[in-house]
């Protein structure tokens, strides 16, 4: 038996070691796996894996690396044309010239995978989105995120982590066949409790696999996953970024959002929202600018 140790990075031979997996824990019969890049969850028997070689990992991530990369570069793309936009708005036309400042939708992040929330945190970071994240179990969330919008007061909630269907638990109709859509689904309705109006908390929901239809009927603004595909750890911040730089008088076609993540309209889908930007005048430079 391969010596299997928590934290190890491995693939599934029976699926010729196509996701990259993390070794969560360790049990008598199986082992259960969190995706690398993935939002995805699995269990799999000790005898169908194999620990991924350094070089390997090395070519893998690269090509991942290589895909952020792109979706990143687009996504700055389409965030200055905004920024463009509304310097000439204010600035009628460019004919006066106004000190003004800008105030994007802020962002709670809560996600179940401490790894995930991390370097979705750099990301936010990376792009200008205010952001606060936390993290904690996908069964958990629905009994926190009251508290959680309480104390943030976010624009923008995201609910994400890890998931998975079973076809051996049900069809994909099915809710009980998933692993945490049931959980990602209560934890929306939870927030709605809060904030009913979908255009004064934005929210996206879900994780790889999840149940779509399930998560925008409970009051998901954006979820995952239509055609029950994996989707990218970082997706989630790729869609809400835009939203927190679209100006609020503005409505977002959803393949907008959908057209720079890694995952597409496949892995994620949504409903016409309104931006969250807000811009103001004047802008005051303080004596150390």
């Amino acid at each position: 038996m391969m010596d299997i140790n928590l934290m190890d990075i491995v693939g599934r031979v029976s699926h010729q070691c196509d996701i990259m997996f993390r070794v969560i824990d360790i049990r008598e019969n199986n082992v259960i796996l969190y995706g690398e890049d993935f939002r995805l969850i699995a269990d799999a028997p000790y005898d169908d894996l194999v620990k991924i070689d350094p070089g390997m990992r090395m070519r893998l991530t690269e090509e991942f690396r290589s895909l952020e990369e792109q979706s990143y570069k687009l996504f700055r793309q389409d965030v200055d044309l905004l920024q463009q936009k509304k310097e000439y708005e204010v600035s009628e036309g460019y004919s006066k010239s106004y000190n003004y400042f800008q105030m994007p939708g802020k962002v709670l992040h809560v996600d179940g995978d401490p790894n995930y929330l991390k370097k979705c945190l750099t990301l936010y970071e990376k792009v200008g989105v205010p952001v606060s994240g936390f993290h904690c179990s996908e069964k958990e969330m629905p009994d926190k995120v009251g508290m959680l919008i309480d104390y943030y007061r976010p624009d923008i909630l995201v609910i994400t982590g890890h998931d998975a269907y079973s076809k051996a638990k049900g069809s994909v109709d099915d809710l009980n066949a998933y692993r945490h859509s049931k959980h990602f689904v209560q934890t929306v309705r939870e927030a709605r409790r809060k904030i009913p109006h979908r255009d004064q908390l934005v929210i996206f929901a879900g994780a790889c696999q999840s149940h779509f239809e399930s998560l925008i009927h409970a009051g998901a603004n954006f979820a995952s996953s239509p055609s029950r595909v994996n989707i990218h750890a970082l997706d989630p911040v790729y869609i809400v970024a835009k939203i927190s730089f679209t100006p609020f008088m503005e409505r977002i076609n959803v393949w907008d959002v959908l057209r720079n993540t890694l995952t597409g309209d496949k892995g994620l889908g949504g409903i016409e929202t309104k931006g969250v930007l807000r811009t103001g005048m004047p802008y005051k430079r303080s004596a150390s600018d």
